[in-house]
C-alpha cells in the first residue's frame, strides 16, 4: 500500500518579485509622470496664458479673446501666415523629387546607386544651423550662385539680390528646406517600395504595363501610408518654418519673417507671453486642420487606387 504524501505548496512561487515591479514602474510610470510633468502640464498652461495679457514677469490680467483677435487683425500676422503658402509650394516640389528619386533608384537598375542615395541623402545629416550659413553666403551678391550664373553668360546687373528682393527671397529659402529635406523623404520612399510584393510587377508587365501605369497601380497605393507620413511632416514643417528664415533670411528681414519667427519675436523679443501663447494655439489649430484635410484627400479621393491595387495584388497570388 503506498502513501500519498502530501504536496507541499511552492512557498518560491508565491514570493512578489520585486525586482520585476521596480523594472515595471521605472519604464512606465516614470516615463508617464515626465511626460506629464514636461508636456501637458505646460500646453495647458500655455492655452490659460493665451487668454491673458502678461509678461515673463508681470500678469495684467484676463483679456479673454482679444490676443487671438489680434492675431487675425493685424496684417503683419496674416502675411507671416500666408509666407507659409511658399513652404507649401516647395513642399509638394520637394515630395514629388524625392518620390521620383526613390522609384528610380528602386526599379531600375543603376550602378552606383548607394552613392546616389548616400549624397542626396547627406544634407538632412547637416545641422539646419549650419546648412542656413552655407546658403546665407551662397546667396549673397558677387558669391557662390551669382558666379555660376555670371559663368553661363548672366551679367550681374540683370540678377536680383537673392535675399532682399522680396519677389525672390521667399523662393529663395524654400529652396533651401527642400535641398536639406529631400534626401529625408526619398530614404523613406525607397524603404517603402522595397516593401511591396514584387510579383505585382510581374503582373502588371504580364498586362502590358508600362512603368507610369505601375507607378499608379501599385507604388502609389502601396506606399500610401509613408507619403501620407511625409506629406503630413511636410505641411507641419511649412507652418512652423523657423530655421532658413531665420539664419539665411537674417531674423525674418526684407518680408521673409514666418509665423514661426513672429511667435520668437513676441515671446522673446517683446516679452508678450500671452499674445505668443495666442500664436502657437493658432499654429498648433492650423496644422490639425490641415492633418485632417490630407486624411480626408487620402480617404475618399484615392479610394480607387487602392482598389486597383487590392486587384493587383489578387492577381498576382492567382498567378503565383
Amino acid at each position: 500500500m503506498s502513501i500519498t504524501r502530501p504536496v507541499q505548496p511552492d512557498l518560491r512561487k508565491k514570493r512578489v518579485n520585486w525586482q520585476k515591479i521596480a523594472v515595471i514602474f521605472l519604464f512606465a510610470v516614470v516615463p508617464m509622470f515626465l511626460l506629464i510633468l514636461f508636456t501637458y502640464i505646460p500646453f495647458i498652461k500655455m492655452i490659460q496664458f493665451s487668454f491673458y495679457n502678461m509678461s515673463y514677469t508681470k500678469n495684467r490680467g484676463f483679456v479673454g479673446l482679444d490676443n487671438y483677435l489680434k492675431v487675425f487683425s493685424k496684417s503683419e500676422y496674416v502675411g507671416a501666415m500666408l509666407l507659409s503658402l511658399y513652404y507649401m509650394a516647395g513642399a509638394v516640389v520637394q515630395l514629388s523629387l524625392a518620390l521620383l528619386f526613390a522609384s528610380i533608384l528602386s526599379l531600375e537598375r543603376i550602378r552606383g546607386a548607394g552613392v546616389y542615395k548616400a549624397i542626396l541623402f547627406f544634407p538632412f545629416l547637416v545641422n539646419g544651423i549650419a546648412i542656413g550659413y552655407i546658403f546665407k553666403y551662397f546667396y549673397t551678391r558677387g558669391f557662390v550662385l551669382d558666379s555660376v550664373l555670371q559663368a553661363i553668360g548672366i551679367p550681374l546687373e540683370k540678377l536680383p539680390y537673392w535675399l532682399r528682393d522680396q519677389s525672390v527671397n521667399n523662393w529663395s529659402l524654400v529652396f533651401t528646406s527642400v535641398w536639406k529635406y529631400c534626401g529625408q523623404n526619398m530614404v523613406l520612399f525607397i524603404g517603402a517600395i522595397a516593401s511591396i510584393d514584387p510579383t505585382l510587377y510581374e503582373a502588371a508587365t504580364i498586362d502590358g504595363a508600362n512603368r507610369w501605369e505601375q507607378f499608379k497601380a501599385i507604388i502609389l497605393p502601396g506606399i500610401k501610408t509613408v507619403f501620407m507620413l511625409n506629406l503630413i511632416l511636410s505641411i507641419t514643417g511649412s507652418l512652423s518654418a523657423f530655421e532658413p528664415a531665420y539664419v539665411v533670411g537674417s531674423m525674418g528681414a526684407n518680408g521673409t519673417a514666418t509665423f514661426f519667427i513672429k511667435i520668437h519675436q513676441m515671446a522673446h523679443v517683446s516679452g508678450k507671453v500671452g499674445m505668443a501663447c495666442a500664436m502657437a494655439m493658432v499654429l498648433m489649430v492650423l496644422i490639425l486642420i490641415f492633418t485632417v484635410l490630407q486624411r480626408l484627400f487620402f480617404r475618399y479621393v484615392m479610394r480607387d487606387s487602392d482598389n486597383t491595387f487590392n486587384a493587383k495584388a489578387n492577381q498576382a497570388k492567382a498567378l503565383w
